[in-house]
């Protein structure tokens, strides 16, 4: 087999490479690997200073052994002429696939080995990268024309998405402010859930902009008070655009339990939710990072903090599906009652309609990811966060204004009066010259 020890030599040395910390600083998630294999590297090559004042091993020199050397993934420590040695895949790598392959080197007289076999065949990253940079495989670096352009192109769509979504929301936000027979507390909160959702596209352009627009600076080791701000700006967003989501659904639940009239004064308590409870969060979130853990770009979701951020997301997520649950509870108790009269029955018709439309307003979708690790389902969770969460804007935008029966009425009626209007004022015109 590959791993056994030369027959004419001493026998196999098995070493035990040190796991890594759980969490490794990083201002994005692909860059714990790249991290990871910096801090190896620079503790690797303070081992050689260190060995290159004294003997790596007793009564040894250089000619008659190798020399501690690091490989671009693991460190070897020196060894006498005639030994192997095996070290595990590096545990960083189990981000991609679990593997628990050994890669052996033997010192010859001519220096160490190559590896036996290649990292990317033992750790099971041929996927990745060319096939003749082993390092490049093995530490999951994306290649010129597969993992990079994957990415590219999901960038691609989700920048379409969210500028689509921008475009259709700023619309409706115009369309709900200009019509004065639109304003009403209902429409109100639409335009603050509208908000929130720009704020959120707006953040990922801003982030991509900050963190990928330069790509001589390294995002995985910046760390700069304009990073820090385009993430916790990002954050923000990110919580405002959830706890509006819940603001409509109490909303909607409110209107059912006072049937169809809602008190002003709640209109207050919807704001300070909306806005205030992300801007609290996120505050404890930035003081969190700046006194216990101010690395990178605090765009690190295995860090022990993320957690300030996601717990306020799981709740909103959770009491917004059990919202979504009792509302639809109440239309069907109140759709199959006799007592209703047929409007109020053609009301709840319509709410059932849009209950059911807006699902994955709800946030019922996320409560599937929220189930599962972070690192289970990545391209899935991409997609779907990414690519089609980018157009979530535009179905809102959709659903609440542009399907909308009364708003398609108001904007019929305001036509027909400006085109009454502009015919008017010809006709006014040609008898004035008609006169003349």
């Amino acid at each position: 087999g590959p791993f056994q020890p030369n027959p004419f030599h001493g026998s196999m040395i098995l070493l035990p490479v040190p796991s890594p910390s759980p969490k490794v600083q990083g201002t994005h998630p692909d860059c714990s690997v790249i991290l990871h294999f910096q801090k190896q590297e620079a503790e690797c090559l303070e081992r050689i200073r260190s060995e290159s004042e004294t003997p790596a091993f007793p009564g040894a020199t250089r000619q008659e052994g190798c020399p501690t050397e690091w490989d671009g993934v693991s460190c070897w420590p020196a060894l006498p002429l005639g030994q192997a040695r095996a070290v595990s895949c590096p545990d960083i790598l189990n981000v991609f696939k679990k593997s628990k392959g050994l890669i052996q080197r033997n010192c010859t007289e001519w220096g160490w080995s190559l590896p036996s076999p290649p990292y990317h065949s033992a750790c099971q990253l041929e996927t990745l990268g060319s096939n003749n940079d082993t390092e490049a495989k093995a530490r999951g670096t994306p290649g010129p024309r597969g993992t990079r352009g994957h990415f590219v192109t999901m960038k691609v769509l989700y920048t379409c998405g969210y500028s689509t979504s921008l475009a259709a929301l700023f619309l409706a936000i115009g369309i709900f402010s200009c019509f004065r027979k639109l304003h009403c507390t209902r429409n109100s909160i639409h335009i603050h859930f509208f908000t929130s959702f720009i704020l959120r596209g707006t953040a990922v352009f801003i982030k991509d902009n900050v963190l990928f627009s330069d790509e001589s600076v390294d995002h995985c080791t910046m760390s700069t008070v304009t990073c820090k701000a385009a993430i916790a700006f990002f954050q923000y967003s990110v919580l405002a655009n959830f706890y509006w989501l819940l603001v409509e659904g109490l909303y909607l639940q409110t209107l059912l339990l006072l049937t169809f009239t809602c008190d002003r004064s709640y209109t207050w308590g919807y704001i300070l939710m909306g806005w205030g409870v992300p801007m609290v969060t996120v505050g404890v979130w930035v003081l969190t990072r700046l006194h216990y853990d101010n690395h990178g770009c605090w765009d690190d979701y295995s860090s022990l903090y993320w957690w300030v951020i996601k717990a306020p997301i799981l709740l909103a997520i959770f009491v917004n599906f059990l919202i979504f649950l009792n509302v639809t509870r109440m239309l069907a108790q109140k759709i199959r009652s006799p007592d209703i009269s047929k409007t109020h029955k053609q009301q709840y018709m319509r709410l059932t309609k849009s209950t059911l439309l807006l699902i994955p307003l709800f946030g019922v979708h996320y409560v599937v990811f929220a189930l599962f690790p972070e690192h289970v389902g990545v391209d899935a969770r991409l997609y779907f966060e990414l690519v089609l969460g980018s157009y979530q804007g535009f179905l809102v935008a959709l659903l609440y204004c542009f399907l909308n029966g009364e708003v398609q009425a108001e904007i019929r009626r305001n036509w027909g009066k400006w085109q009454r209007s502009m015919e008017s004022n010809v006709f006014n015109l040609a008898t004035q010259d008609f006169t003349a």
